[in-house]
């Protein structure tokens, strides 16, 4: 079973110069229900690997898959499994939404009397169903996103892009179309791909994140596998003799540091709980004055791979465990 998306070796230019330079990657596990998060700063190539996905760009070399299909020579079967909200408006601003939707979903192949039906089913879905008789062009900013993002799923596609899908949004709004988003692809199997330069909504919606600079990817991973595998970074105060505490940490598999005056820092492992350090504590009779936690943030993450930062804090506190342990070992 293929991949949402697989990139073999994808080249494209535009003009003279090469935006996305032989980029290989496969996202989106096999099955129904995946959202991809899209990352990368201004000029990175996002709009360009979306617009090469939708078919308006071809690839100088490699190629480009959606559900197994190539995105240039399947051009026909590509469209019919997408669907698309863009960034910027494209409406015709004096259509009642009823009939700007229902318009789109007969382009998408839905017969008259069904495209009608829909049409007003997602309105209801997303939120504009008492004002869907009325012009678009009278909508507030808001209104218009949640109409953008009804024409992208009136038909019923397999792979949902959406760009910027909250800009703009005050928070109410924005809750209500990141709780969209999670319901496509829950409760509705849709495959979601999210381009947003707001990372806490990627954190909040998706399962996997690609992060591209300068037309590469320099980072791709499955949050779900780092949600369950992300160490905790813990700071620590003891009063007491602390002198076999770093021993102890060992024996539930954590690494510390001691900053000297009973103040820790400590690295535990996804599987073992907060509360173990009380018990720690209590063995080597210490006295726990503060104990705070924390763990990587997918911002943290993205500021590494665009080159912003040289660690997480979780790495450079990996680091210091390391090198206490040597120094143990010397003594």
């Amino acid at each position: 079973m293929p991949h949402v998306i697989e990139l073999d070796n994808l080249s494209v230019k535009l003009g003279r110069r090469e935006i996305l330079r032989r980029i290989s990657c496969r996202i989106g596990r096999p099955g129904a229900g995946r959202a991809i998060g899209l990352l990368g700063p201004n000029g990175a190539g996002k709009s360009t690997l979306i617009q090469t996905l939708l078919g308006f760009h071809k690839p100088v070399s490699g190629s480009a898959r959606i559900l197994g299909f190539d995105c240039h020579h399947c051009s026909t079967q590509v469209k019919a499994l997408l669907g698309y909200m863009p960034e910027t408006d494209s409406f015709v601003a004096n259509l009642p939404a009823i009939t700007f939707i229902r318009l789109l979903a007969e382009l998408s192949g839905l017969p008259p009397p069904a495209a009608l039906e829909k049409a007003h089913e997602t309105l209801f879905h997303v939120g504009l169903g008492e004002a869907r008789y009325r012009p678009i062009g009278t909508y507030s900013l808001g209104m218009k996103q949640m109409a953008k993002l009804a024409q992208a799923i009136v038909h019923g596609p397999e792979l949902v892009i959406l760009d910027e899908p909250t800009n703009g949004l005050d928070p109410g709004a924005r809750t209500r179309m990141l709780k969209l988003i999670r319901e496509m692809k829950e409760d509705h199997g849709m495959n979601v791909i999210l381009c947003s330069h707001l990372l806490r909504d990627v954190e909040e919606t998706c399962d996997e994140v690609v992060i591209l600079k300068d037309g590469v990817i320099v980072h791709q991973a499955d949050l779900e596998e780092e949600r369950r595998a992300n160490r905790r970074f813990v700071e620590l105060e003891v009063s007491g003799d602390d002198s076999t505490l770093s021993f102890a940490l060992r024996d539930i598999g954590a690494e510390g540091v001691s900053e000297g005056g009973g103040r820790w820092r400590i690295v535990l492992p996804g599987d073992v709980e907060i509360s173990a350090l009380w018990q720690v504590a209590a063995r080597c009779s210490l006295a726990v004055r503060k104990l705070t936690h924390r763990r990587d943030t997918l911002e943290e993450i993205f500021l590494k791979a665009v080159g912003h930062i040289r660690a997480t804090p979780g790495e450079a506190a990996m680091a210091e465990p390391k090198q206490e342990v040597a120094t143990h070992g010397r003594l």
